[in-house]
C-alpha cells in the first residue's frame, strides 16, 4: 500500500498543481488587464470555466479582482492537502490550520510564478530580443506591473536594467518569510506547492 499511496499522491500533487497554476495564471492576467485574445489566455479560460463559472454565479468580483477564482484557488489548494494527509491516513487538519496552509500554498505559488516569470524574460531578453510571440507578451504583461515601480527607483545604468535583481531579492526575503511562516503553522513542504 506504500507504493500506491506514494503514486497516488504524487498524481494527485502534479494535476492539482497544473490546475492551480493555470487558476492563478488567469487570476494574475485579469489583474494586469493583459490580452484576453492572447491564445494563451484563451487556453487558460477555457480549461478553468468548468469550476469558475458556477462560483462566479455565486460570488462576484470586487475592485476589478475575480474573488471567485482566487476563492477556487484556496479550495483546491486545502482539497489537495486534505486528500495528501487522508492518503497518508493523517486524517483530517484543523479547519482554521489547513486555511492557513492553503493560503500559505497560494501565496508561494504566486510568488513562484512571479519568479519564473521573471527569469523567463530575462532569458528572452538576451535571446530573442523583441520577439512577438504571445507567450513572450504575456510575460511582459505580468512582470510590468512588479518591474515598472522598482525601474523608477532604479532607472537603467550604462544600458543596463538592474531592476530584476532588486525583484528577485524581493522575491526571495518573500520565500524566506513564507517558509518560516509555514514552519511557525505546522505546515510540511510537501503538502503544498510554491513552498
Amino acid at each position: 500500500m506504500g507504493a500506491l499511496s506514494e503514486i497516488s499522491g504524487y498524481l494527485i500533487q502534479t494535476f492539482l498543481s497544473l490546475y492551480l497554476l493555470a487558476m492563478l495564471l488567469r487570476f494574475l492576467l485579469q489583474v494586469v488587464r493583459a490580452d484576453f485574445y492572447n491564445p494563451i489566455s484563451q487556453f487558460l479560460v477555457k480549461i478553468t470555466n468548468p469550476l469558475v463559472l458556477p462560483v462566479r454565479k455565486i460570488i462576484p468580483g470586487f475592485g476589478g479582482l475575480d474573488v471567485g477564482t482566487l476563492l477556487l484557488a484556496l479550495l483546491l489548494q486545502a482539497g489537495g492537502i486534505v486528500a495528501i494527509l487522508m492518503l497518508n491516513g493523517l486524517g483530517f487538519p484543523n479547519p482554521l490550520l489547513l486555511l492557513a496552509w492553503s493560503a500559505l500554498g497560494i501565496i508561494g505559488l504566486l510568488v513562484n510564478i512571479y519568479f519564473f516569470a521573471l527569469l523567463a524574460m530575462i532569458i528572452l531578453s538576451w535571446i530573442a530580443p523583441g520577439s512577438s510571440n504571445p507567450a513572450v507578451y504575456l510575460l511582459h504583461q505580468i512582470t510590468e506591473p512588479v518591474m515598472a515601480p522598482v525601474r523608477k527607483i532604479l532607472p537603467p545604468m550604462g544600458g543596463l536594467d538592474f531592476s530584476p535583481i532588486v525583484v528577485f531579492i524581493l522575491i526571495n526575503v518573500i520565500q524566506i518569510a513564507l517558509r518560516h511562516m509555514a514552519a511557525g503553522v505546522g505546515l510540511h513542504p510537501a503538502l503544498v506547492i510554491g513552498l
